[in-house]
């Protein structure tokens, strides 16, 4: 034991010699260039080890403590993995939208020649319509509908006029004699109600309920979301009713007239958030932005200047058009 401290105190007297002398040396050097006092090259000296300690940290802290975490082969195979599943995901997202316009989803079609009275839903799917689509054409039949001329299918309002031109080269009616099928016998179990025309924006209840296919149920609905929106100005708007598909809207649009000179207007220079927000075609969001817009920039002079809120569709602007006034 005595011999090892002896050992350690002969090195640490070398170590604190060589130490004494390199700083001499570097001190001389210094002073060969610049004049510092002795507590100014102290303060240099320790400023010097502490710079070259935080440059060497980083090293040594990643040879001491590996970091924890996936190799780079790891990475390259994960981000394959990733770019593999792409491709699913956009099929995948893309499948969700359904389309709106009318038009049916794309998809595969095969053309042939049918009889739009008896075709069942797997032929309709088969020459490119939805499943809903040809559910809507099955209800019309049930009700009592029947196609006599080819032309029938384009009443319809599922078939879209792009749809109804591939198929209606291959539209072969089997002729029903009177009698002989229960689609040409009219509905025994509702009254019989006499066609009328009325005005949707001035009917009450009573006379919307005069309406063949328009039963009270309906007749409030459209008087609540005629208040709501203002008014209609094209008949298309009784699809917006709650409830009222193209089925029921093919078998009233012949019963109603439309008089857009009615509408409740909107002052869109002087409106209010309030009177905007009465209207359902706009979002508190948007109210918000058409406010803002005016307030920066001053009055709308036309329609057009609606397309710089940015958060305006093209496709609400045209539906919100008729109701304002500039």
């Amino acid at each position: 034991m005595f011999v090892n401290n002896k050992a350690i105190s002969k090195i640490r007297f070398i170590f604190l010699n060589n130490s004494n002398y390199l700083v001499q040396v570097i001190r001389k050097w210094l002073n060969n260039y610049f004049q510092f006092s002795k507590r100014e090259f102290n303060g240099l000296l320790v400023l010097i080890v502490l710079i070259g300690m935080i440059a060497v940290f980083p090293t040594v802290y990643r040879i001491l403590v590996p970091l924890e975490g996936p190799t780079v082969e790891e990475q390259l195979a994960l981000l394959k993995l990733e770019l593999s599943k792409e491709p699913e995901r956009v099929e995948a997202r893309s499948g969700k939208h359904r389309s709106y316009s009318g038009l049916p989803e794309k998809r595969k079609s095969t053309l042939f020649y049918f009889d739009p009275n008896s075709i069942p839903s797997e032929g309709w799917q088969d020459l490119g319509l939805s499943p809903k689509q040809a559910q809507a054409i099955l209800n019309y039949r049930v009700k009592g509908g029947v196609f006599r001329l080819p032309s029938d299918l384009k009443k319809m309002y599922t078939i879209a006029p792009e749809l109804y031109q591939q198929l209606e080269p291959y539209i072969q009616i089997v002729p029903v004699e009177k009698g002989a099928d229960h689609r040409d016998r009219p509905a025994q179990n509702f009254p019989v109600k006499e066609k009328v025309v009325v005005a949707l924006n001035t009917a009450d209840t009573l006379e919307l309920d005069r309406i063949y296919g328009i039963g009270k149920v309906f007749a409030r609905r459209i008087v609540a979301y005629r208040e709501k929106i203002g008014g209609f100005y094209k008949k298309e708007q009784l699809l917006e009713v709650f409830g009222i598909d193209s089925l029921k809207y093919e078998e009233i649009k012949d019963q109603v007239s439309v008089n857009p000179a009615l509408l409740r207007m909107i002052h869109i220079n002087t409106a209010s958030a309030a009177d905007f927000n009465r209207h359902p075609y706009l979002s508190y969001q948007q109210v918000n932005a058409v406010i803002a817009y005016r307030k920066q920039h001053g009055n709308y002079s036309n329609i057009a200047d609606l397309n710089k809120v940015v958060i305006l569709t093209p496709e609400l602007i045209e539906k919100l058009a008729p109701y304002l006034i500039f």
